[in-house]
């Protein structure tokens, strides 16, 4: 059984015995079909130096696969600017949008590897709900996962992480993403 299965089960398993029957209990659903779940996990990633150096995408391109398992796509700009000399349609930035096995691995990789691994970590912060149940942080290095060998990177860059739910409210996402253990810290 390989690593990647593990951890998926791992986090997956968690969720169904222990956040399924808990967030029931707390919100009074009658259906575990209500109980909130993690659609997606969306991870962007600027590269605003591929202006002057395309091979900076590239490299930009390899860390992100290699973090998350998947190939990147790449983002153009969607207007000219003169100020920071970027051009309409030049390629800008990286996205990966993941879901099912690839979303469980990646969380679960995340929580127990990188976020401590994060210099002066003190916890995510909980205001950094969007409303309607989705939660966005940043990173500011791409190191603090393990794929990536420190002695091969050319630049620190830095990412943002979405994590979609299907919750109604800030408040089921925040019990929901604790519960599956990502460290939010507390008001």
């Amino acid at each position: 059984m390989s690593t990647e299965v593990k951890q998926k089960q791992r986090l997956q398993e968690r969720f169904e015995k222990v956040v399924v029957p808990r967030l029931m209990e707390r919100f009074n659903y009658k259906s575990p079909m209500e109980v909130p779940r993690i659609i997606k996990i969306v991870v962007n990633m600027g590269v605003g130096e591929a202006i002057s150096d395309i091979k900076n995408l590239d490299r930009a391109m390899e860390d992100l696969k290699l973090i998350t398992g998947q190939y990147p796509s790449v983002r153009k700009a969607k207007k000219s600017e003169a100020s920071f000399k970027l051009r309409k349609g030049l390629p800008i930035g990286l996205k990966v949008t993941l879901r099912k096995d690839r979303m469980w691995n990646f969380l679960d990789k995340l929580i127990s590897v990188a976020l401590p691994r994060v210099k002066d970590f003190k916890g995510l912060n909980p205001r950094s709900f969007d409303g309607r149940g989705n939660y966005a942080f940043g990173l500011s290095e791409q190191i603090v996962f393990p794929e990536i060998d420190y002695e091969k990177v050319d630049a620190i860059r830095g990412m943002d992480i979405l994590i979609h739910t299907s919750a109604k409210t800030d408040e089921e996402a925040l019990y929901l993403l604790a519960l599956l253990g990502l460290p939010i810290r507390a008001y």
